[in-house]
């Protein structure tokens, strides 16, 4: 399935990448794994494995909607604007979001792009 849009819902234990077009929704959920090691900064590299992961999920996709936790959200902004530039790109807004239901965030983010591709001039996709 070709999509135009997807929305991200992120935190530091899992994240949800709904991808969608008109009529279909594609979810891939992923999970942060860790990895207990006494070894200094395996947390970060953990947290760095997940986040690019969820980047990993995203290609293909021409603009993504990332919502979640402030905190979740600030971490995974800081991320890929340093380490994953040619996925920043693809990141139109950061929501801050409490744990929405998949339906609930695929309607966020349909009427988000609604607005967003009107106001940009883009053609929206059918």
């Amino acid at each position: 399935m070709t999509t135009f849009h997807a929305v991200v819902f992120v935190d530091h234990q899992q994240a949800q990448v709904l991808q969608f077009d008109a009529e279909h929704v594609r979810t891939e959920k992923i999970k942060a794994h860790t990895h207990h090691t006494k070894q200094h900064g395996s947390q970060v590299r953990s947290e760095h494995e997940f986040f690019d992961h969820v980047c990993d999920a995203l290609h293909g996709v021409a603009e993504v909607l990332v919502t979640g936790p402030r905190t979740g959200l600030a971490d995974f902004r800081h991320h890929v604007d340093k380490h994953r530039p040619q996925t920043a790109r693809l990141i139109v807004a950061y929501e801050t979001v409490d744990h929405p239901s998949d339906r609930q965030l695929v309607a966020l983010a349909r009427q988000y792009f609604l607005r967003h591709d009107r106001m940009a001039g883009t053609p929206v996709p059918t």
